[in-house]
């Protein structure tokens, strides 16, 4: 596809071109839930993991030399998030950071079924499960998730299957990456990054829709970080705006990636600034979801832009 700036068509009847960009209402239906979208929300991240590139074992207990988490960590953490002002939080067990090898199915189940569990006895919020494997999918619906986010956009043999068919109705995200975690930094290639993504999700959005998904349930992320350089990330956020042709809610995740290392000179634990500005500028161009570590900081970011939208 040749490379195209494409005319986005936002509502009229805001004064402002800032607010502008922000598409009209969005109601996410996510089995019994109905998420607002009409104004940018925060998920916040929980991953169950070892070896997560920012957050690796932070949930895990200290007094094991194997992984598990730690009920009181997750709690304290889920708590935190909440208090702050996430209304999804997302939960994984399998580490998709670069060079990241998969996790078998059992542990991964493990990991994260008794959290969500957990967490649905405990708070009243959205539930994700950042998951590609089918069996964990079907699992997590029926332990509370509500949204399933999928770095893979369904493409693993019978996830389609389990979310069209899942009796829970969940909403599912789907997001483009260009090869595998273990090896997606080294392999990718692209013409035109922009034209790419938008025509691989146009294409998974269609294929959704025929299996049964209800447009309603949808949301996609065209995946900062999975299978690109950090300028084809800088020209997704700069572009991000033309996704809203797509006609489903944008999620976006840039929290301290290395797109913002690579251009602060920061270290993972030292990239807060650099991700609120990053996510500054996805809520200019409409992002209905932000996907972070630090939720206080990025409903402050929240806050500042609806104070900025609403003005005159």
């Amino acid at each position: 596809m040749a490379n195209q700036d494409r005319s986005v068509v936002l509502p009229a009847s805001t004064s402002s071109p800032s607010s502008r960009l922000l598409p009209t209402p969005t109601i996410l239906q996510a089995g019994e839930r109905q998420l607002t979208l009409s104004s940018p929300v925060c998920m916040g991240i929980l991953n169950i993991t070892p070896d997560s590139f920012s957050d690796g074992a932070e949930l895990a207990r200290s007094d094991r030399s194997e992984f598990r988490f730690d009920r009181d960590k997750v709690l304290f953490k889920a708590a935190q998030m909440v208090r702050d002002g996430a209304l999804i939080l997302d939960v994984g067990g399998e580490s998709t950071r670069p060079g990241a090898s998969p996790v078998p199915v059992d542990e991964e189940l493990d990991r994260t079924i008794p959290v969500l569990e957990i967490l649905r006895a405990e708070f009243d919020v959205l539930l994700s499960i950042d998951t590609s494997t089918p069996e964990v999918m079907s699992a997590a619906l029926a332990a509370g998730a509500g949204l399933v986010n999928d770095v893979r956009a369904l493409t693993c043999a019978g996830a389609m299957q389990v979310v069209a068919e899942a009796q829970a109705a969940p909403a599912v995200c789907l997001m483009h990456m260009q090869g595998q975690p273990v090896s997606m930094q080294e392999t990718f290639s692209y013409g035109s990054v922009v034209d790419e993504v938008f025509s691989f999700l146009k294409q998974r959005l269609a294929d959704t829709e025929q299996a049964g998904v209800e447009r309603s349930r949808v949301l996609v992320d065209p995946g900062f970080g999975f299978g690109k350089s950090v300028e084809h990330n800088y020209e997704l956020l700069r572009r991000l705006a033309e996704f809203h042709e797509l006609g489903a809610p944008i999620l976006v995740g840039v929290s301290r990636k290395s797109m913002i290392g690579a251009v602060t000179g920061r270290s993972v634990d030292r990239r807060l600034s650099g991700s609120i500005a990053a996510t500054s500028l996805a809520l200019q161009a409409g992002a209905h979801i932000i996907r972070t570590h630090d939720v206080a900081e990025t409903v402050d970011a929240i806050k500042v832009y609806q104070a900025c939208r609403s003005a005159g």
